[in-house]
């Protein structure tokens, strides 16, 4: 029998052909250095350009250390690395973007800190990102912060280490929507973070748009946590208790003053229904969603479908 690797790189791929070959190049040189055994996991997300024949080719050159995970079409980028984590060997997983941000070159010294902790993650040293990926990327860090009590200053770095029990124990949770990270903390009892270098983007384009953003944050939230069903109940006792101290107001400031000091009242009605109105709308959005993943976890539905799997030698 083949002796398994000890380090596990796993890497989701969507179109991603410019930089790809530069991607492949250097995180070999990388796993190379290490005094360990290793295999490269490239996942194709359903690429629309060429994206998975260089991963054939790669893993047709490169045998038992790239291996290829090639999806049937898109399922995003945390559903595409549960994939890869189906053929993982390692007893140490790395996850890496394949935008070349988070250079490949850092994996040896995580995977020397690992050994200590459960999951390593990672900290984007002078993010060389645009204004508004960084200002949204705040504003997830800290609502998941909030949301779920997992303190980590970081969650949309994937350059990150997990011990395989971490890696097992999440392969084990069946629900649509997952964030991997927190996941994964749910699970570790020692973690650490470690900052990393963070590069700019010289080759392709960012996948995550305004709206990919938002969704994400919805998932985040929706998937880890129920505090904002307990939030609504909150929310919607201090609007009644406001409602109710607002019409004593109304009603005194009426017998003062009289029914023409605000128009019989007619402006303050307005104010107050399209209030109402407006709460409730956020509300049953809010529940929406929740509903919405039960639906989908109801279903059972497989997360992706592995179409081919390439570069694995048969054992022997």
């Amino acid at each position: 029998m083949n002796e398994n690797p000890q380090i596990s790189i796993v890497i989701p791929v969507y179109n991603e052909e410019a930089c790809l070959g530069e991607l492949i190049r250097r995180t070999l040189a990388s796993c190379r250095r290490m005094a360990r055994s290793f295999e490269i996991i490239f996942i194709d997300d359903g690429s629309k350009d060429q994206s998975a024949e260089i991963i054939r080719q790669a893993a047709a050159d490169n045998p038992d250390e790239i291996i290829g995970v090639l999806l049937n079409r898109n399922y995003g980028q945390h559903n595409a690395i549960m994939a890869g984590f189906t053929h993982v060997r390692g007893d140490w997983i790395v996850t890496l973007d394949a935008d070349l941000q988070n250079p490949p070159e850092e994996i040896p010294r995580l995977v020397a800190i690992a050994k200590d902790y459960d999951v390593v993650g990672t900290i984007r040293t002078q993010r060389n990102d645009s204004f508004f990926r960084k200002t949204s990327s705040a504003i997830i860090n800290r609502a998941v912060q909030k949301a779920t009590g997992v303190m980590m200053h970081d969650y949309g770095c994937m350059l990150r280490v997990y011990k395989r029990h971490i890696v097992e124990a999440m392969l084990m949770c069946h629900e649509r929507s997952t964030f991997i990270p927190v996941l994964a903390n749910s699970f570790a009892r020692t973690t650490t973070e470690v900052e990393v270098e963070h590069a700019a983007r010289t080759l392709g384009e960012s996948k995550y748009s305004f709206g990919k953003l938002l969704s994400l944050m919805f998932d985040l939230v929706t998937t880890m946590t129920t505090y904002p069903l307990r939030l609504l109940s909150i929310v919607g006792g201090i609007i009644s208790a406001t409602g109710f101290g607002f019409g004593i107001l109304i009603l005194i400031l009426r017998l003062i003053h009289g029914a023409e000091w605000a128009a019989n009242g007619v402006f303050t009605l307005f104010a107050l229904v399209y209030f109402f109105i407006g709460a409730q709308f956020i509300a049953m959005g809010l529940l929406g969603e929740y509903i919405g993943r039960i639906y989908h976890d109801v279903r059972d539905r497989p997360r992706y479908f592995i179409q081919e799997v390439t570069g694995r030698k048969k054992d022997g």
